[in-house]
């Protein structure tokens, strides 16, 4: 929802808004990862323990790369629209990372 309404306000005006919305997605995404991380920490299995431990360290383990990738494709995108690299007209790189 929060990359959304950068988008919106990308499209409509309004830097500051822009910039915290991205800032907000950039947030939820580091905080997902810290959150599987604890996970991985805590959790009283393995990948070697059965056949759930494998699947749920292989699906989780790629939808976490798959975070971390996207948050820092994202926190390149709110440092260039911090700049004013990002502008309503020039904004493929934004749009690019939305959909990843």
């Amino acid at each position: 929802m929060s990359v959304t309404w950068a988008h919106h306000c990308l499209i409509k005006g309004g830097k500051k808004r822009r910039v915290r919305g991205i800032a907000v997605t950039c947030g939820l995404g580091v905080y997902f990862s810290f959150l599987q991380y604890i996970e991985y920490k805590q959790g009283e299995f393995s990948l070697r323990d059965s056949c759930y431990g494998t699947i749920f360290f292989i699906a989780t383990g790629f939808h976490g790369i798959h975070v971390i990738i996207g948050s820092t494709f994202l926190m390149v995108t709110l440092i260039n629209m911090a700049k004013i690299r990002v502008t309503r007209e020039h904004h493929n790189s934004f749009e690019i990372a939305a959909w990843y």
